[in-house]
């Protein structure tokens, strides 16, 4: 395996424990800066926000190298978190949020270019997918040491640790990474010309509706293992590691499919499983062998469903590549935020946390249909 796989893994690592953590320690920090656990929330979609404003960034950065790029991205996710660990405030953090997102979308999307350009043949979404493994291992490892710090520490420290992450990242880049060409200018307006095809628009659907339905109850994991399963705020640590594992899991197994199926079927296939975890959910989330074992499937279902379109998108975006990389880590981030929002919207409508699942059902399934379309219309063999 090329060893630039791992340079970019230590980024999806570093990504994922800025992106993941708030879930593990948003109680902590909600009664730390004195706000609500629905105002809390509003940290995840400033991080989400940020990925959708920085990711079309990238049509500026389209003539530099794609090694040049990934090293200004790296630098911006130590400088972003360096800036949450020192927030006053509330407010502050939120801005130091929204400027950790800037890079994330941005990341994927360079990377997912470079990835496919360093695997061996055949296995492009293996590679793809092993990248994208660095933030299922930040779930599996870094967001529960984050959680555990932040329970016996303070979130400070947490936000810092990510920091050097970054600044890890952006060395394993410079030494691992080799020299690549930039790719082939189409021209500004060139960079667009894919958006006319319906493939791309199929799974940014999917993928903004698929991703609102699950993270609308993963946002909320937190209180609802707390209040509703019953777990100490000492277990949480331990919780966060097997949702970790399920991201893992998920994660590398929809990889390996996709190397010998149409990926829109495998994201399908793992979609249509995640509208029965919600609802599973809901009914047995009291029980806490239940609560984890759904949890774990719930999780599995997250990142099992993302890695083959990740990959897709690059084949079907020709001549924008970067924007497609960019545009499908937008409409994960953007399902995100209107994820957060609707749970929390929920929760304060008095609705209570387990009804987050429910209101993700609706949304997973309209994912699905379009994935469907995609599969029937494009990728059927």
């Amino acid at each position: 395996m090329n060893k630039g796989l791992y340079a970019l893994a230590m980024g999806t690592f570093s990504l994922g424990i800025t992106e993941f953590m708030m879930m593990g320690i948003l109680s902590a920090l909600a009664s730390d800066l004195n706000v609500s656990i629905s105002t809390a929330g509003h940290l995840i979609s400033a991080y989400a926000l940020g990925v959708c404003v920085g990711a079309p960034l990238l049509l500026f950065a389209r003539r530099m190298p794609l090694r040049t790029i990934l090293l200004v991205l790296a630098a911006i996710i130590a400088i972003g978190n360096g800036l949450a660990t020192f927030a006053p405030g509330f407010r502050t953090l939120m801005l130091a949020r929204f400027i950790s997102g800037l890079p994330h979308g941005a990341f994927f999307g360079v990377g997912a270019i470079v990835a496919r350009q360093l695997a061996a043949p055949g296995k492009m979404v293996s590679a793809v997918a092993f990248m994208i493994a660095g933030m299922t291992v930040a779930t599996l490892a870094g967001v529960p040491l984050a959680t555990f710090i932040t329970e016996n520490l303070t979130w400070r420290w947490a936000f810092g640790i990510v920091s050097l992450c970054g600044f890890i990242t952006f060395a394993s880049v410079l030494l691992l990474v080799p020299h690549l060409k930039p790719l082939p200018d189409a021209g500004f307006k060139g960079q667009f010309a894919f958006l006319r095809t319906l493939p791309p628009w199929l799974i940014f659907g999917g993928v903004i509706f698929a991703q609102t339905g699950m993270y609308c109850w993963y946002s909320y994991i937190d209180p609802q293992m707390l209040n509703i399963a019953r777990f100490s705020p000492a277990d949480l640590s331990w919780i966060m590691i097997l949702a970790g594992l399920g991201m893992f899991i998920g994660n590398i197994v929809a990889g390996r499919l996709s190397d010998h199926h149409a990926p829109s079927f495998v994201s399908l296939c793992v979609m249509a499983c995640g509208i029965a975890v919600l609802l599973l959910f809901f009914l047995f989330c009291s029980n806490k062998l239940a609560a984890i074992v759904l949890m774990m499937a719930g999780t599995a279902v997250l990142f099992g469903s993302g890695s083959p379109l990740q990959s897709s998108i690059v084949g079907y975006s020709r001549g924008g590549e970067l924007l497609g990389g960019a545009c499908i880590q937008i409409a994960y981030n953007a399902g995100n935020a209107v994820a957060a929002w609707l749970g929390g919207h929920a929760i304060a409508s008095g609705c209570g946390y387990g009804a987050t699942s429910l209101f993700g059902i609706p949304f997973v399934a309209v994912g699905c249909i379009l994935i469907t379309v995609l599969y029937c219309r494009c990728e059927r063999r």
